[in-house]
């Protein structure tokens, strides 16, 4: 499997450290990756992480048009604002500060596979916006029928 699919929560320990679920590690263990390359989200309080390639994708809409006004704001949420999370060799990463205080996580991280990246919601706000982005996707369904 080369996509971060499904979900899981898991506990952080005393160290504060949180063990990635085992098939998330076998996308960045197929992927090479020894750490991640991680973003505060824009529009939810999770953060995404992934590969370079996820910064990449960024840099590539900077390098379309490096004049445009928004290219700041995109350099600074990508560049300035983002972190690299080592995981160790038993598979954890530390819950930073960067972490905490933009998720709210305590004692828990849920862990949400998006496809070429992962988030990291405290487990209750992850609930609360699944529930509301089926919602959602129920309305839009009910609304073509």
């Amino acid at each position: 499997m080369d996509r971060f699919l499904s979900n899981a929560v898991n506990k952080i320990d005393s160290k504060g450290r949180v063990s990635v679920p085992a098939l998330f590690r076998g996308v960045l263990q197929k992927r090479g990756l020894g750490e991640l390359y991680a973003l505060q989200a824009i529009d939810m309080d999770a953060i995404d992480a992934g590969g370079m390639d996820l910064l990449e994708r960024y840099e590539a809409r900077l390098a379309e048009d490096p004049l445009l006004p928004s290219s700041d704001d995109i350099s600074m949420f990508c560049h300035g604002d983002g972190a690299f999370l080592k995981i160790d060799s038993d598979g954890r990463i530390t819950v930073t500060d960067f972490i905490r205080e933009h998720t709210g996580i305590a004692n828990e991280v849920a862990f949400v596979g998006r496809g070429h990246f992962f988030q990291m919601w405290e487990p209750e706000r992850f609930r609360a916006f699944r529930d509301e982005a089926r919602a959602r996707l129920r309305a839009m369904r009910e609304a073509a029928a």
